[in-house]
């Protein structure tokens, strides 16, 4: 009795590649993988502009602003730096098709509501401090305990809502929103920007960068 066609037929030889990171075990592709990076990349690239723009505009109680002078190019190389090694060790390491950059929300906080009460290197110290309350909760298992209680609906608002306020920001920065000022003299993005605003790089950028995620 012959055996089974399927047992004379020989898998298709692996990449070294393949192998490591198991991606034919986990039912996805070497070219598919290579896309998803890509469009991951452009998804998060806004942060290594957006971080340093929140935390050099800020200054402390002294009146300094974070990284001196030329804060914003050595916050954008910190946060390129962190993102690209922390997302490398992901891969290499761990094993774990993830990407890791800073994280939109507490770098507001800290420029604009604690900076303010004190120096930047204490400021600091508490961003360092609360890392290491993080990284008790996980290790306790307190964190995956909080995650889960907290509702699946929430938890997709919270996603949404930050998606918006990203994408909102793309759209002022590349003209197609513009600020206007309302009834208390502050900016509401809330205004399509005039045919003369939706000209020049920023605009080709946006465009270009969309189609690419899309």
């Amino acid at each position: 009795m012959l055996p089974p066609v399927s047992d004379l037929t020989t898998a298709a030889p692996r990449s070294g590649i393949d192998r490591y990171f198991k991606i034919t075990e986990r039912g996805s592709t070497v070219s598919r993988e290579v896309r998803g990076g890509f469009v991951t990349f452009f998804t998060m690239a806004y942060i290594i502009v957006l971080n340093p723009i929140i935390l050099s505009g800020a200054v402390d109680v002294d009146g300094k602003h974070l990284g001196g002078d030329n804060g914003f190019v050595a916050i954008a190389a910190g946060t390129a730096l962190v993102a690209g090694v922390m997302t490398i060790l992901m891969g290499v390491v761990a094993n774990y098709p993830l990407a890791l950059a800073t994280g939109l929300g507490l770098n507001a906080f800290v420029a604009y509501s604690i900076a303010g009460q004190m120096t930047w290197a204490d400021a600091m110290g508490l961003v360092v401090i609360e890392g290491l309350v993080i990284l008790v909760l996980v290790l306790t298992g307190f964190r995956q305990a909080v995650f889960h209680a907290v509702p699946a609906q929430l938890k997709i608002a919270i996603s949404v809502g930050i998606g918006l306020f990203i994408a909102l920001i793309g759209f002022v920065d590349a003209g197609f929103v513009r600020r206007i000022p309302d009834a208390a003299n502050t900016t509401v993005p809330v205004q399509l920007g005039q045919t003369g605003q939706l000209a020049g790089w920023p605009v080709l950028v946006f465009a270009v960068g969309l189609a690419l995620v899309i």
